[in-house]
């Protein structure tokens, strides 16, 4: 399917393509309201937002509510309707970090011989459980290679394995077998742990791939998102009250697991290495027991909305995304402790308020509305656009598209992108119009093995069957040396999640108001179709997640 041009979908204002590529490609109707994205502008969101008096923008702290207070009185300015709970421009997100208490034990009975307390720190350590506070299981054992059940794709480490009642213990080895967003999807901790939980495992085990490897046990505790009942409704870490543990063991102690097994983890993870499952029942079993404390806090996503002006497609929603959150205060760096997150990302946030701000100029709206979304805890874990896209503010199933802007890094002259996520659905098509319309090129990820597509807020409502996109940098620099990935892999060692990544860093703000606009045309074409945006046919995603 192919999006129709601006010149068709302006509804009047322009009849032929001729009139599209005059000037700048953008039609008249359109180009007085882009003209007026200011720089000057851009820039004095980011100021705010990156000031040390908001501290770094925490979720649930006094620092985080300025954000969301400054995001309302902007929305307010520009005619953005409230679209969150309760006629306000909020969703509430209830944050529940949660912490293992000390004095977990995992407790290894082989068939012959005295049972074996493990070293909490350095032969196992446990996430904490966000959902019961004391816990404590006793199951056998079975490995289950790398944990991925996907016969679709002709691999199912669970084939022939009985894993119901027993603790699945999975390799952190990565498969090479599969496209880098395959691999990772199957490999991410939380699908790791659906699989286990549809095969009857009572818990999870990571062994690490390397013996040098450090075992998970985050000081600052791991957070996740509470539902209106108290339930856990978003986590990254937890798979429902059948797992009663998950938890991560060393290389010595695989090895250790595998005592009197069929084979041993070298030629288990040799065949693995070759891409044969390597599936077997292991002898031991192991008692677990935990305690976790919990610290729960409100935090909020902040929703506008811009009113279509189609009568049936106006109830659609194309949906605009940024995180509004950062890190907060942590070690010192260079005698700064604030993580102002300038970069990251109150770019962004700034980004969607200008878009909010053409749309307030523009004299005819899109026929289908538009949410403009602020939302918490990216930086925890895509919490608050999980919670959002599983429990939006307006009905799922009217969702069309999401466009994420997550720290486009700024650092030069904007004059080619990459259309993350693009390539799985027809959204390809209005990001190739508005780039032309722009006079910008699209290029191919250059930095493909940070998988950014599955690393940000637009993987959220990919999970949900919408079909999503995130407009990264592209290569391109006016000096001809197209070496921009280059230069933004050396701009993160000094800046990223750093408290460096203040006002006092390096910024190109024309190029935050070119992606501006570039944002606003992507979504102005959606929001303008009249057919909604389809997943491609065969695509990975789009067959894993359409029918959510």
């Amino acid at each position: 399917m192919r999006v129709k041009s601006f010149a068709l979908l302006a509804g009047g204002i322009f009849t032929t393509v001729t009139a599209f590529a005059q000037s700048t490609g953008v039609p008249k109707a359109l180009q007085k309201p882009l003209d007026k994205v200011s720089a000057a502008d851009y820039k004095a969101h980011v100021q705010y937002l990156a000031d040390d008096k908001l501290q770094g923008r925490l979720p649930g702290t006094a620092g985080y509510q300025m954000a969301v207070d400054y995001v309302v009185e902007q929305y307010k300015k520009r005619g953005v309707l409230p679209a969150g709970e309760n006629g306000t421009y909020l969703q509430t997100v209830r944050l529940r970090r949660a912490f293992t208490e000390p004095g977990a034990t995992l407790r290894l009975q082989a068939p012959q011989g005295p049972e074996q307390a493990l070293t909490y720190g350095s032969d196992f350590t446990f996430y904490p459980n966000p959902a019961e506070a004391s816990t404590s299981v006793a199951a056998p054992l079975v490995f289950a290679g790398f944990g991925i059940s996907a016969p679709e794709l002709g691999y199912d480490d669970y084939a022939g394995l009985d894993a119901k009642g027993k603790i699945v213990v999975v390799t952190r080895e990565e498969p090479k077998q599969f496209p880098d967003a395959v691999r990772l999807y199957n490999t991410d901790v939380l699908t790791i742990l659906q699989t286990a939980a549809q095969h009857g495992a009572v818990g999870v085990l990571l062994a690490a791939a390397k013996p040098s490897a450090h075992l998970a046990d985050p000081p600052k505790g791991v957070v996740s998102v509470l539902g209106a009942d108290g339930n856990v409704a978003v986590s990254r870490t937890y798979g429902g009250a059948q797992l009663r543990v998950l938890g991560s063991v060393s290389a010595a102690t695989l090895q250790r697991l595998f005592a009197g097994a069929a084979t041993d983890t070298t030629r288990a993870l040799a065949s693995l290495r070759a891409g044969k499952p390597a599936s077997v029942a292991l002898l031991p079993r192991l008692t677990a027991t935990q305690r976790t404390r919990y610290q729960n806090v409100d935090s909020y996503n902040v929703v506008g909305k811009i009113q279509g002006t189609d009568p049936k497609l106006r109830d659609e929603y194309v949906v605009h995304t940024a995180h509004l959150d950062h890190i907060g205060i942590g070690t010192a760096v260079e005698g700064d402790s604030i993580y102002n997150g300038a970069h990251d990302n109150a770019t962004g946030v700034a980004s969607l308020l200008e878009i909010a701000g053409v749309y307030s100029r523009l004299k005819d709206k899109p026929r289908r509305s538009v949410l403009i979304t602020m939302v918490t805890g990216e930086e925890m874990g895509l919490l608050g656009s999980a919670y959002f896209a599983r429990n939006p503010t307006v009905p799922k199933s009217q969702i069309v598209a999401n466009i994420n802007t997550d720290m486009p890094t700024i650092i030069a002259p904007l004059l080619s992108v990459v259309a993350l996520g693009a390539e799985n659905s027809s959204l390809a098509a209005p990001v190739a119009e508005a780039t032309k319309a722009l006079d910008l090129t699209v290029e191919a990820d250059p930095e493909p093995a940070q998988n950014r597509f599955i690393r940000s807020d637009q993987y959220s409502f990919v999970t949900q069957g919408i079909p999503a996109l995130h407009i990264k940098y592209g290569n391109k620099t006016a000096d001809g040396q197209n070496n921009l990935s280059q230069q933004v892999q050396k701009w993160r060692a000094r800046y990223y999640h750093k408290p460096q990544d203040g006002m006092n860093g390096q910024f190109d703000f024309d190029a935050g108001r070119k992606y501006a606009q570039l944002n606003f045309l992507v979504g102005y074409l959606v929001a303008n179709n009249p057919t909604r945006p389809i997943w491609n046919t065969g695509n990975f995603f789009g067959e894993r997640f359409a029918k959510k």
